[in-house]
């Protein structure tokens, strides 16, 4: 790929901000997400804060559950975008990974972000 993915954190409240916060502090790793809120928002308002943030470039959307609001904008505005990919269950593990291997594509990212997640959920 000639062009490093976007990722783009799409939570409920405060929670993508905090994650990409934690994410470039662990990484060293700046500007690589983007995080986007449905604070304040209705679905419309949403579905437009995420688009703003793919811009039509190649990305990997994390999103923070597999229902609800969140998922179900990303999927109306993104679900035939073949350049873009969605991943579910965000957690920090899968985006600091994310961060050092955004020239794969966005298929190979986000498998990638997926595998990195589930490996990171322990029963110590």
């Amino acid at each position: 790929m000639s062009e490093e993915l976007r990722g783009v954190v799409v939570c409920r409240g405060a929670m993508a901000d905090a994650l990409v916060k934690a994410a470039e502090q662990i990484s060293g790793v700046d500007a690589a997400l983007t995080p986007v809120s449905n604070t304040g928002c209705d679905r419309d308002t949403l579905e437009q804060r995420v688009l703003a943030a793919v811009d039509k470039h190649p990305a990997v959307v994390f999103v923070d559950m597999a229902s609800g609001s969140c998922l179900f904008a990303v999927l109306k505005r993104l679900r035939s975008e073949q350049s873009v990919k969605v991943v579910t269950g965000v957690n920090l593990a899968m985006l600091v990974d994310f961060v050092f291997h955004r020239t794969l594509s966005p298929q190979e990212a986000a498998t990638r972000a997926a595998a990195t997640g589930q490996a990171s959920i322990r029963l110590p």
